[in-house]
């Protein structure tokens, strides 16, 4: 347990304004991917206040920095088991390629260097940055080579006097990661080429919001952005948004393009309309945000019935996915083993292991054709169309999908 102090932000990590707004204390948490070995089941685990503060000038969410020191050189995330992101980020590698013509490309938070071995192929020049050792490895067998570093102005200045500055330097649903991002771009800013592209993928704020995704709030997500927020912290930085995409992944991301201020001249005409799109979801305002706190309240009431119910008529659930955001869910709504008898989840990193907090086993999905469910728990929502593909069979022969958000649903 940390100092209660320490939950609770005083100054936009994105733009340095005071005018935050805590919205959505959600209690104790561990950090999401802190998944317990089952020897360790019963032992005390640490927890940390997970409060949610929104700036209302940036429109950003964000939490106190509380991960332990080092969490991340051992990480147990990996994009690669999921066939949407395969698909996602060869475009992605795609765009980049050109953006480099020729240049380096530095991937901060490379992961498994799946991007990048996409890139690889196309002929790029690579390298990626991570803390991870062990995903470090995955990546190597894969072609991809890896400084193994947590990213900021002295890794930059080791990796520009080894490999020279980098064209594109990349970071998908990493930024959103980071603590200090005043020195994190500040070493975007030592790496870069003078003409080069710094191009962020995060989830995009205005979304989460419309359709209650708190389970996107947990202490490694330490802030979910705004497109604003991104401009703000870019321009603090000496540097500006010259345009962005709009993504469907993850239940809605943007892709930001960001250059050095004297290299943009006008933003694109996206960046005016996600901007105005912002401005009426009143992503500055107050209100909107204590709205989003009462309907993630409302989902936690909604499926407890719901699950209640389907427990009472003697039906078996399970749960689909071991991610992170789901174990914001599960232990915001105290939802344990009693109910979601276990979780499946195609990580073999995870499986074996006990999902944070409630502590409910994780295994091979393998299990579902075992074991037949009557019900299964959707905590990997933002992948349900290729789950749904995926467990053909076990729909086909009567089993059901629970939906948890926007709000709770049983799939027809």
């Amino acid at each position: 347990m940390v100092d209660p102090v320490a939950s609770i932000m005083t100054h936009c990590r994105a733009c340095g304004s005071d005018r935050l707004f805590l919205f959505l204390p959600m209690g104790d948490h561990l950090p999401a991917n802190m998944l317990v070995r089952p020897e360790d089941a019963g032992q005390p685990q640490p927890g940390f206040p997970l409060n949610s503060q929104a700036c209302l000038d940036c429109g950003m969410i964000q939490v106190a920095d509380q991960i332990p020191e080092g969490f991340f050189r051992h990480y147990l995330y990996i994009p690669s088991g999921a066939v949407t992101m395969h698909g996602h980020f060869e475009e992605l590698a795609q765009v980049l390629v050109e953006k480099a013509e020729g240049g380096l490309i530095a991937d901060i938070g490379c992961n498994d260097g799946l991007m990048l071995g996409f890139a690889n192929r196309m002929g790029a020049k690579t390298l990626g940055i991570d803390p991870a050792a062990n995903l470090a490895e995955r990546a190597a067998e894969n072609g991809v080579e890896v400084h193994v570093a947590y990213f900021g102005p002295e890794t930059a200045d080791e990796v520009r006097a080894k490999y020279g500055r980098a064209k594109v330097i990349s970071t998908t649903n990493t930024l959103n990661h980071i603590g200090d991002l005043a020195g994190f771009m500040d070493a975007i800013g030592r790496l870069l080429t003078d003409d080069g592209w710094f191009v962020v993928e995060v989830p995009w704020g205005r979304d989460i919001i419309r359709t209650n995704q708190f389970d996107n709030i947990y202490h490694e997500h330490l802030s979910e952005m705004s497109l604003r927020s991104l401009v703000r912290m870019a321009e603090r930085a000496g540097m500006a948004v010259q345009h962005v995409t709009y993504l469907p992944v993850h239940g809605g991301s943007m892709r930001v393009f960001i250059r050095r201020a004297d290299m943009v001249t006008d933003p694109s005409e996206e960046v005016t309309r996600m901007l105005a799109a912002e401005d009426e979801a009143g992503m500055t305002e107050q209100a909107t945000f204590e709205g989003f706190a009462d309907r993630a309240r409302k989902v936690g009431e909604e499926l407890h019935d719901l699950l209640g119910r389907l427990k009472a008529e003697g039906a078996s659930i399970a749960g689909y996915g071991a991610p992170a955001k789901g174990n914001t869910l599960l232990n915001f709504f105290r939802i344990g083993p009693e109910t979601v008898e276990y979780l499946v989840d195609r990580n073999p990193l995870k499986q074996g292991m006990l999902s944070p907090g409630m502590q409910i086993p994780i295994h091979d999905p393998s299990v579902i054709a075992e074991r037949k469910p009557d019900y299964l728990l959707v905590l990997a929502w933002n992948f349900f169309d290729e789950i749904r593909t995926q467990l053909a069979d076990y729909e086909a022969a009567g089993g059901r999908f629970i939906l948890p958000l926007p709000f709770p649903k049983i799939v027809e």
